[in-house]
C-alpha cells in the first residue's frame, strides 16, 4: 500500500496552493499522502477526521495534516478553504538546525482565530498563496522563508491538545490503509463485514469499531460513497450508459442507484452528466448525510 502521489508543477520546488469551495467528489474518500498539508478555513464550517480524531473547524481556523495521516474533511455549511501542500524535503536543510520545525503537524491540533499569533500566521499563508500565484522573481525563496517562519511561530504557540480519545496508530492504522486500498480497487465487489475484517486479522466487532472511528461511518456506508464517487467520475469522463455505470460500480438495481445517488450527490446521474458536458465540476454533498448518524 502506497500513499497518494501529489502532482507538483515544479519538481524542484514541491509546493502547491489552491482554494476549494465545498468538498469535491475526489476528496470524499479517506486518503493519505507523503506531502504535508495546511488548511486555512476562509469561510463556512465543517470538521476533519485525522487518524480517527474528529477536529471541528470554522472560519479562520488553521489545520495541520502530517505525512501519511489518514484523513477526510466534511462540510457542514458553505465551506471555502485554502489548501497548501509541500514535501518535507523542501525544508531539509532547516530541519538540521531545528528538528522540531515539523512539530505542529504531530500535535493533531489547529490554530483558531483567538490565538494571539493567528493574524501573523494567516498573513503568512496569504503571502505564500500570492507568491505561488504570481511566480515572480525569487518567489520560491520568499515562499520558503515565509513557510519557515509560519512553522516556527506555530511550534512556539501550539501545545498538545486535550483529547477525549487517542488517535489510531501502529498496526491498526496499517491494517485500515490496507483495507481502504482494497475497497477502492474493488468497489464493485459485494464486500461483507466478515471479509473486510479478515483482511485485517481482527474480529468483525473490533474492525467495525476501528473503521467507524477512523472514517466516521460504517464500512458498508463508506463503500457506497466510494461507488458513488467512481460513478460521478465515469459520468463526467465517459459516454457509457447510466445503467452500465451503475452496474460497473457495484449497483445491481438501477432504482436503488438513482435513489442513493440523489441522496448523497444532491443531483441525479443525468444532471451530473449535463453539468460535465457544460464544463462545470460536480460536488458530492457532505451535508445530505451526517456520517455520525446511525447507518
Amino acid at each position: 500500500v502506497v500513499p497518494d502521489a501529489i502532482a507538483f508543477t515544479n519538481a524542484a520546488f514541491p509546493f502547491t496552493a489552491s482554494t476549494t469551495h465545498g468538498i469535491f467528489a475526489g476528496a470524499q474518500r479517506l486518503h493519505w499522502h507523503h506531502a504535508l498539508e495546511l488548511n486555512y478555513i476562509r469561510g463556512g464550517t465543517g470538521f476533519i477526521l485525522i487518524n480517527g480524531m474528529k477536529l471541528p473547524f470554522e472560519q479562520g481556523d488553521i489545520i495541520f495534516i502530517n505525512s501519511n495521516d489518514l484523513h477526510r474533511a466534511y462540510e457542514t455549511e458553505d465551506l471555502v478553504m485554502d489548501v497548501l501542500m509541500f514535501e518535507p524535503s523542501l525544508l531539509a536543510i532547516d530541519l538540521k538546525f531545528d528538528p522540531d520545525l515539523m512539530a505542529p503537524f504531530r500535535m493533531l491540533d489547529k490554530v483558531d482565530k483567538r490565538s494571539p499569533v493567528h493574524a501573523e500566521l494567516s498573513g503568512l499563508l496569504q503571502r505564500m498563496m500570492d507568491e505561488n500565484e504570481s511566480g515572480g522573481t525569487a518567489y520560491m525563496s520568499l515562499i520558503r522563508s515565509d513557510l519557515i517562519r509560519f512553522l516556527s511561530l506555530s511550534n512556539r504557540h501550539l501545545s498538545a491538545p486535550m483529547q477525549e480519545n487517542k488517535p489510531i496508530k501502529g498496526r491498526g492504522m496499517h491494517a485500515l490503509k490496507e483495507v481502504l486500498r482494497t475497497m477502492e480497487l474493488h468497489v464493485d465487489y459485494a464486500w461483507t463485514l466478515q471479509e473486510l475484517s479478515d483482511l485485517t486479522h481482527l474480529s468483525p466487532s473490533r474492525f467495525s469499531a476501528l473503521f467507524q472511528q477512523a472514517v466516521g461511518t460504517s464500512p458498508h456506508h463508506y463503500l457506497i460513497q466510494l461507488r458513488l464517487t467512481q460513478a460521478v467520475h465515469l459520468l463526467e469522463t465517459t459516454d457509457h450508459k447510466i445503467i452500465d455505470i451503475a452496474e460497473s460500480c457495484g449497483f445491481r438495481n438501477l432504482s436503488n442507484f438513482n435513489r442513493l445517488f440523489k441522496q448523497h450527490v444532491g443531483a441525479s446521474p443525468s444532471e451530473i452528466r449535463e453539468r460535465a458536458n457544460a464544463g462545470r465540476p460536480s460536488i458530492i454533498s457532505s451535508k445530505s448525510v451526517n456520517p455520525f448518524d446511525k447507518q
